[in-house]
């Protein structure tokens, strides 16, 4: 079974894959010795490369911490931390699941 994915996802997987790809090469490594890095076969990151969406998310943002990458705006793992410690505040001010209940509409 194949699974379709929204175009606003696949074209950041594909901004996200070039963005790997430029800077794999500025970095001089070929893609054997990248792959060998990120722990990938070759054939795996030419797909991360091309936006291919069926790759795993963890791998994809593996090769982008190989390549130097900062992801979420952050420049280095204490950033991505204060991030994922933002996140985290905000997520103990909402409720931890949604009941939908009767709606009121009468205003």
């Amino acid at each position: 079974m194949s699974r379709s994915h929204l175009p606003l996802a696949k074209e950041a997987v594909a901004a996200l894959g070039a963005l790997i790809a430029v800077r794999r090469r500025e970095l001089k490594f070929t893609a054997t010795e990248f792959a060998e890095r990120v722990g990938v076969t070759r054939v795996t990151l030419r797909k991360i490369e091309q936006g291919d969406p069926s790759v795993a998310v963890g791998t994809v943002f593996t090769a982008a911490v190989v390549a130097g990458i900062p992801l979420f705006g952050a420049d280095d793992r204490r950033d991505l931390a204060a991030v994922r410690g933002e996140i985290g505040r905000l997520l103990t001010l909402l409720p931890s699941r949604v009941d939908r209940g009767p709606v009121d509409n009468d205003f």
